[in-house]
């Protein structure tokens, strides 16, 4: 039997995952950001442009979507450390999408190198 790990493993195998260093510039060049957390840590903070497409509703919410039905749109996927959006990459890739990236470290990585992050702005009571 699999674990999440070794399907992990396995995805990664699949995808391209882009090196942290290289990711704005896929960023730049994507049409579509998705960040496949859940909401809660969506709203704790994202990168900038992200939409929020859970990887549990990845499937429904893309064919459901006109605007994302293109195969040959540029996506990048993240997640928190990066084993949600590499199994959302494989996914996407089994869908026929064909530029398809997924972000080594994902958000944590990303925030830890200081890299440009929305985060919620608590309000404010004047």
């Amino acid at each position: 039997m699999k674990s999440a790990h070794d399907l992990v493993v396995a995805a990664k195998a699949q995808i391209h995952e882009v090196e942290l260093d290289a990711a704005e510039q896929s960023l730049r060049d994507c049409d579509l950001l998705l960040d496949v957390r859940e909401a809660d840590e969506y709203a704790a903070g994202h990168l900038p442009g992200a939409v929020l497409l859970p990887r549990g509703l990845l499937e429904f919410k893309l064919s459901a979507t006109p605007a994302y039905g293109a195969r040959d749109l540029k996506i990048v996927v993240y997640c928190k450390t990066s084993g949600r959006a590499a199994l959302a990459a494989a996914t996407l890739r089994d869908m026929g999408y064909t530029h398809v990236q997924s972000i080594a470290g994902g958000f944590d990585a990303w925030a830890a190198a200081g890299k440009p992050v929305v985060s919620p702005q608590p309000p404010a009571f004047d």
